[in-house]
């Protein structure tokens, strides 16, 4: 089983960790293309007025132009404890115990746009870049990462996939059409059965279905596997669209 989340936009500063390793990260057929974009964000980063446009950064947050110079040289912490967030505040890592920590890290990657997905234990440091941001110099990040993902998730042969990205996120890697794999959708049914999408509590409800899925030790391979925990957890997942299931909240 693999479990694939989305990334954060706020970030937990500073990291007792060892510079970034791009050559020890999860999916390491990857790292070519994380080579070309790292690089790219450093040079972007020689240029704060540039950096500023091209990152849509307001003046109070050009202090994220020297995180993305200091890329290969800052200190890193776990990918689950770097993000912060409503996700990442409902999965709340930081209180799981050792071996609930190691499930996150044999079946978690979380997909950052410089990186790709890396796993949940793998160390990254601050940076600034969203999903749909091109590099100049760089192609889009559709064609650097899309294909590339997939094929590395292809080989990564999981099994089985529950992706918890974001749509942006899933258009950089979509999960291989062979590898057996569901979709979430966060949803709430209103009293007269209407059901509709939610936003905010789309990433908190994901955010605590990852840490049940570690603090039980979750050991899924389908779509029926998947719906038969959710149930005997006190969690309510159905079969949603074609490759889709709903998570109600």
């Amino acid at each position: 089983m693999l479990v694939l989340l989305p990334p954060s936009e706020t970030k937990r500063p500073g990291g007792h960790g060892a510079p970034i390793d791009l050559g020890s990260l999860a999916l390491p057929s990857l790292r070519a293309a994380r080579e070309q974009v790292v690089d790219g964000l450093v040079a972007l980063s020689s240029d704060e007025e540039l950096s500023a446009r091209v990152l849509k950064l307001s003046p109070r947050r050009l202090g994220e132009v020297a995180d993305n110079a200091a890329l290969r040289s800052a200190p890193t912490l776990p990918a689950v404890d770097r993000y912060t967030g409503v996700l990442y505040d409902a999965l709340d890592a930081g209180t799981l115990a050792a071996a609930e920590r190691a499930w996150l890290g044999s079946r978690v990657l979380i997909h950052s746009a410089p990186f790709g997905p890396v796993g949940a234990l793998d160390g990254i440091p601050v940076y600034r870049l969203a999903a749909g941001t091109s590099l100049p110099g760089l192609p889009s990040p559709r064609r650097v990462w899309a294909d590339a993902v997939t094929r590395a998730i292809a080989e990564a042969d999981p099994g089985f996939v529950l992706d918890l990205r974001s749509e942006a996120y899933v258009a950089l890697g979509p999960v291989p059409a062979d590898v057996e794999g569901v979709y979430v959708r966060v949803v709430s049914e209103g009293v007269d059965g209407t059901v509709r999408a939610l936003n905010h509590f789309n990433k908190k409800a994901k955010g605590e279905l990852a840490r049940a899925l570690a603090t039980t030790g979750a050991r899924i391979e389908s779509r029926r596997d998947l719906v038969d925990w959710a149930g005997s957890n006190g969690i309510v997942v159905r079969d949603g669209g074609a490759g889709e299931v709903e998570l109600l909240v």
